[in-house]
């Protein structure tokens, strides 16, 4: 008696599962993009000022720049960050910053 093929096809791969079909999925869709777009417009604040996060520290014309480090220089990042009671993230800024400092007063800026 030959074995149920257990979700594989002939061919060893997996076939994708059946979904089922319920009366929900049958319901006619419902244009719903109106009312939410006039909810989303209600909630929007209604000046147009630089976008800023929950403490209130503006990020709207700020630049993400994406740092990598090796894990032997991630670990020391963390190690000193935990130290300091602060992020390996804001130290890392914090030491960008204090940086571009210096150099703009060996430029004379």
């Amino acid at each position: 008696m030959p074995l149920p093929s257990l979700g594989r096809s002939k061919s060893g791969r997996h076939r994708p599962p059946q979904q089922e079909v319920l009366e929900d999925d049958l319901a006619p869709e419902v244009d719903t993009d109106d009312e939410l777009t006039s909810y989303l417009a209600a909630l929007a604040p209604e000046t147009t000022d630089t976008e800023t996060t929950a403490s209130g520290t503006s990020f709207g014309t700020a630049q993400v720049y994406q740092l990598r480090l090796t894990l032997m220089d991630n670990e020391q990042l963390k190690e000193l960050a935990a130290e300091r009671q602060t992020s390996p993230q804001a130290l890392a800024t914090e030491w960008v910053m204090q940086r571009l400092q210096w150099e703009a007063r060996q430029r004379g800026f």
